[in-house]
């Protein structure tokens, strides 16, 4: 075998580092030039276009497997190796040494497993032979040590390659041997390796099918000059034979050179035709493209004169008025029965003004002269038919409303409320609807005056409606006065305040709302579409308003086709809505001057009403969520405040009632606005819907706090009988609503306010009337207590005033008697009290503290004085249960 290169170990290296898979080894890598033939043809052309790549064989194994590759490696721009390809050599099949090459050096190798077969595969160019025949070598003894078999090989001799591999044998280590798949380095003899060489290049059948066929032929060649002689003789006999035969063809030779000559000569005058025929060809052929060319030049010329008649053709087409669009457009009627006429020469005149605009009208035509003519005649027609169109709307706008307010059968008449019915006006209405479709189309700017004029004309019609139903509703309501002085000290008990039923009042405001609220709705809706403001729509269709079926079916939908994309725009748009509100502005201005009438007449009659007419008009308010309710809304919003105010000064009144009572005479027992706000409490419960708790919590939180504030005042003018007057109070408050706290949270928390206030009054009073009757012992009590933070408790009775003796005495002062004390204090606790129930509590209340009290003076007493003895408690409690 050749000897390798002595770069193979550095392309080896640079092979296994471009290949990274540190599980396979590179036992050969070799420099080829890589290039493509066709089949069956020359691949010269391919040899032309080689490109150098390096072919490197390697092994891998897997346990007992093991398994070959040859990788195909290029050249990257930086000179550095990368993969290409890679081929398994299980699936080769072919080694072909091509035999166009007559060096010997190209050949290809065929695998099984290509997926186009019909492809050629690549040839491969060696250096020289050495190197094909090393790489050759390796391939097959690497095919028959891993695999068990040889591929096909076709182009060389394997004879020739075991004679080349005899004489390129090194005599240094080889690899010969594969030990658990790898080749592994052993010194061999040339005569192992000539061996193994015909071994791997002829197999054991094909040498023995060899030897059979040499062995039919018996030639006798035991001696060496004989055979020579023989093969001599025999060459000799074969030399005369073949110069007989010559010899004796002579004639025929002549017959057929004659016939050659014959044939040359027709050949040459038959050439001589040919040529004839090849310039008359020419020539014609010449004269033929001429033609072509120039019918080639007449079709197209042909073609783009169609295309353009086509063209012009489309274009007069759109700048072509239609006459009976012209008189349409520039002096036909509005009328009802013409409006089909008039929107259809609306389509034409937006389709023709968007024709002759980009992107629809080609930029070649764009400055032609007639079609800028015809973009201002366009122009003008539109300008006219917007024009006269917004001047017959504005009239026809005013013409309706004009028309029902003469008419008194629309409106509230006396002893009949009349439920205002526009649906014969938007039935009219919705005639112009697709015209104001166009109009926007074609001018946007033209739909402000109309929308003034619809706003204007309507409102007077909806402020009539609202004016003549709200005077009738309060014509028509029959309800008492009720008084509005709840809490004045001067106007008696105060308990038959609540006998008047006013609920008609609170029903008719009601009513009003239920009739007025979905019509204003309805109209805002009706305006937002009929005038084309892209909002998003207020009420679904078919679905209802405040659980109230809408009074005109289906008005959302005006029968308006979407005529631009634009113009279909979803979502909101903030410049559309602020023009809408600022629209509806217009047109519903005014109408809360009726509304705020019935509340005023409402709040005349009973005050207490404006408690569940804020109920009723949040119940509406929080309905209201549509973009084009947005005044609505305001509406609702603002009767809101209307009633919180005069509700607020129906508080305010009652507090100044409350305050009054400071300036009255000396005040004994409980106040009169004690038990009426609790009637007034419960009254106002009546009255309660909806979200109307929170404005009545915010009463009830200032009508306390200034009874309380008003109480303690009252009270700090007498301090000599403030805390009687204080619990007494207190009492009642709780006593008169006990039963309301229960179910209000905020009267609760001033429930217990007023407990915790009793129980301090109460302990106050029995403090202070204990006290009057045992002064001297809990004085005594109150110093030693005192002594203690600073005199040990043995030192006590060495104090001055404080000794054993002065003990006695004051035991004896203060307790001889005691039943006439405890008697003169219950006698003290009744006389100033004016609620007789409250004296039993307060009696137990007495007992018992002058008990805990004694308690901690008799504890005290046998700390500092254990010889003393001093009546028990025991003695005590039970003297005070026996009285």
């Amino acid at each position: 075998m050749a000897k390798p290169s002595a770069d193979d170990g550095e392309l080896r290296r640079a092979c296994t580092a471009a290949i990274e898979d540190p599980h396979q080894k590179i036992v050969m890598a070799i420099r080829v030039a890589k290039s493509h033939g066709i089949l069956g043809k020359s691949s010269k052309l391919g040899r032309q276009m080689a490109k150098p790549r390096v072919l490197a064989l390697s092994m891998q194994s897997k346990g007992q497997r093991t398994t070959a590759f040859l990788h195909v490696l290029k050249y990257s721009t930086g000179g550095v190796l990368e993969p290409a390809k890679l081929y398994k050599l299980k699936y080769l099949s072919k080694v072909e040494v091509l035999t166009n090459d007559p060096s010997g050096c190209t050949f290809t190798l065929g695998f099984d497993n290509l997926r186009s077969q019909s492809v050629a595969p690549p040839q491969w160019t060696m250096r020289n032979i050495d190197d094909r025949n090393r790489l050759l070598l390796r391939i097959l003894n690497t095919c028959k040590d891993v695999l068990g078999r040889l591929p096909k090989v076709v182009g060389i001799d394997v004879v020739e390659m075991a004679l080349w591999a005899k004489e390129n044998t090194p005599t240094a280590p080889a690899q010969s041997k594969v030990r658990d798949g790898v080749p592994v380095a052993s010194a061999v003899s040339e005569t192992e390796l000539k061996v193994n060489v015909e071994k791997e290049l002829v197999s054991q059948a094909e040498e023995e099918d060899m030897e059979a066929l040499l062995g039919t032929y018996v030639i006798g060649v035991g001696e060496a000059e004989a055979f020579s002689e023989r093969l001599k003789r025999e060459l000799q006999a074969l030399e005369a034979a073949n110069v007989h035969a010559i010899l004796e063809s002579e004639p025929l030779m002549d017959g057929v050179m004659q016939g050659l000559e014959s044939a040359t000569n027709c050949v040459d005058d038959m050439d001589e035709w040919l040529n004839i025929f090849n310039v008359k060809l020419r020539h014609m052929r010449e004269d033929i493209e001429s033609i072509e060319s120039r019918n080639n030049k007449l079709v197209m010329q042909s073609v783009n004169n169609k295309s353009l008649i086509e063209e012009l053709d489309k274009l007069l087409e759109g700048l072509n008025v239609p006459p009976e669009y012209a008189s349409s457009l520039t002096g036909g009627s509005f009328d009802e029965a013409r409006m089909l006429q008039n929107v259809e020469a609306c389509e034409w005149l937006t389709g023709a003004l968007r024709g002759l605009e980009a992107p629809n009208l080609d930029p070649a035509y764009a400055n032609m002269r007639a079609v800028k003519e015809k973009r201002a005649e366009l122009e003008k027609l539109k300008t006219t038919f917007v024009r006269r169109a917004s001047e017959f709307l504005r009239n026809y706008f005013a013409s309706l409303v004009d028309f029902m307010i003469s008419d008194k059968s629309y409106f509230s008449q006396r002893g009949q409320l009349k439920r205002p019915d526009h649906a014969d006006l938007r039935y009219k209405c919705r005639t112009y609807a697709r015209l104001l479709q166009h109009l926007k189309s074609l001018d946007k700017n033209c739909l402000g005056p109309l929308r003034k004029a619809y706003c204007s004309s309507l409102n007077l019609l909806l402020r009539r409606e609202a004016r003549e139903f709200a005077n009738e509703l309060r014509a028509s309501t029959k309800a008492s006065r009720n008084p509005t002085v709840w809490l004045e000290g001067s106007t008696g008990s105060g308990q038959n305040v609540n006998a008047t039923d006013t609920s008609t009042v609170s029903d008719a405001y009601a009513k009003m709302l239920t009739i007025f609220i979905p019509l204003l709705v309805d109209e805002s809706s009706f305006f937002a579409h009929f005038m084309c403001f892209e909002v998003p729509t207020l009420v679904p269709p078919g679905g209802v308003v405040n659980g109230n079926k809408p009074e005109y079916d289906d008005d959302d939908d005006l029968g308006i086709m979407d005529i631009d994309d634009n113009d279909s725009k979803s979502g909101k748009n903030s410049a559309e809505l602020a023009a809408l509100n600022e629209s509806l502005q217009d047109l519903l201005d005014g109408i809360q001057e009726d509304f705020y009438a019935v509340v005023d007449w409402a709040y005349k009659i009973d005050p207490l009403r404006c408690i569940s007419m804020h109920g009723i008009t949040e119940r509406y308010l929080s309905s209201q969520k549509a973009d084009a309710a947005g005044f609505v809304r305001l509406l609702l919003g603002d009767l809101e405040a209307r009633i919180s105010m005069q509700f607020g000064r129906f508080v305010d009144e009652a507090c100044h009632q409350i305050e009054r009572n400071e300036r009255n005479v000396r005040q004994v027992g409980v106040l009169s606005y004690i038990p009426r706000f609790a009637t007034l409490a419960t009254r106002m419960e009546q009255y309660i819907q909806g979200q109307s708790r929170d404005l009545v919590d915010q009463a009830y939180t200032k009508f306390v706090s200034i009874m309380f504030a008003t109480l303690e005042k009252i009270a700090q003018t007498d301090p000599k009988y403030a805390d009687i007057f204080l619990l007494e109070n207190y009492a009642a408050f709780q006593n008169s609503l006990y039963d309301l706290a229960n179910i209000v949270p905020t009267l609760a928390k001033f429930y217990h306010q007023a407990s915790e206030a009793y129980e301090q009054a109460c302990t106050r009073h029995i403090s202070m009337i204990i006290y009057y009757q045992f002064e001297r012992l809990f004085q005594f009590h109150r110093r030693i207590e005192d002594l203690m933070f600073t005199v040990a408790p043995e030192e006590i009775p060495f104090q001055l005033g404080l000794s054993k003796m002065d003990l006695r005495k004051m035991l004896k002062s203060s307790l001889s008697g005691v039943d006439k004390s405890i008697a003169a204090m219950y006698k003290k606790l009744q006389k100033n009290l004016t609620s007789e129930e409250l004296l039993p509590s307060l009696w137990d209340k007495c007992k018992k503290e002058f008990v805990d009290k004694y308690e901690s003076f008799a504890q005290l007493v046998a700390k500092i004085y254990p010889n003393e003895n001093i009546p028990s408690v025991t003695e005590m409690r039970e003297l005070l249960a026996s009285m």
